[in-house]
């Protein structure tokens, strides 16, 4: 089910410009036992500078491996994966990856996890200008009065606005997110959607998220990903996401498109691929 990009208000006119990210033939096969295990087979996706990708699917159809090809800490068995236009071979400042888990070092502050990462990028910068840039993206996600806590200090909310702190202060021109908001509670996953919706309308790096919820994959992208079974699984399809910018939740919920949407992506993940397994 696509729609027109003519449709799409505020979106980045795909059919004009190069890939900015580009998945090209793409294959992983790991040794087994039994033989060769294809996790995933021929995957082609481009994505525009600037977009805001989700993937979703059922477990075990590849979609945290395609982000750590990304990433660099994998690599394709076959096929390429291209940042503008040059290949990726490993990992590097470019390309930040936000976890599920906040993966924050326990013994530091949250100010001293944001710092690290940012003293490990802009090593030419003064230790004046590493602290400017390091409270800057705490003040970004309203974390001033907690820089000082350490991890076990701060809720699940406030522990994952560290970790996008952290990712964002080093500038990055893509942002990978592995189910960021799948360990939080219903109020605050939906405080940290608009959160990091006002961020990216500022930043605007190109991301790519993996989420199991449709509603917030409806509510955060401009396309939506969707995988088919593994193994050897590929890209089924991709839906467009016509809402305008910037997004009113309770409009959008309210906009009869967005049920048509819902209901087409549940029928792809429960009918068409119907899987045992829940959502990752």
């Amino acid at each position: 089910m696509q729609i027109s990009n003519s449709t799409l208000p505020n979106q980045i006119s795909v059919a004009n410009s190069a890939p900015f990210l580009e998945f090209d033939g793409v294959s992983k096969i790991y040794p087994s036992a039994k033989g060769s295990y294809t996790v995933l087979e021929d995957v082609n996706l481009s994505i525009q500078e600037g977009e805001f990708i989700c993937m979703i699917g059922h477990s075990g159809c590849g979609k945290s491996t395609l982000l750590s090809m990304v990433s660099g800490l994998n690599k394709p068995s076959t096929g390429e994966i291209r940042l503008k236009n040059q290949p990726i071979t490993k990992p590097g400042p470019d390309r930040m990856v936000i976890f599920q888990n906040y993966s924050l070092l326990p013994w530091k502050t949250a100010y001293e996890n944001v710092y690290l990462a940012v003293e490990q990028v802009y090593k030419h910068k003064s230790a004046l200008e590493k602290k400017e840039i390091t409270l800057e993206h705490l003040e970004l996600v309203g974390l001033t009065e907690a820089i000082n806590k350490k991890p076990a200090q701060l809720s699940g909310g406030m522990k994952q606005r560290v970790a996008i702190a952290r990712a964002l202060a080093t500038r990055p021109e893509v942002l990978i997110m592995d189910e960021p908001f799948g360990a939080l509670d219903p109020i605050t996953r939906e405080e940290m959607q608009e959160e990091l919706l006002k961020i990216w309308q500022d930043h605007r790096c190109t991301v790519l998220m993996i989420t199991h919820d449709l509603d917030e994959a409806l509510f955060l992208s401009d396309r939506l990903v969707m995988m088919t079974n593994g193994p050897a699984a590929n890209i089924g399809e991709v839906l467009d996401i016509p809402f305008s910018r910037p997004r009113d939740r309770q409009r959008i919920m309210e906009n009869p498109q967005y049920f048509e949407l819902r209901n087409y992506a549940l029928d792809f993940l429960f009918r068409r691929f119907a899987h045992d397994d829940a959502l990752e």
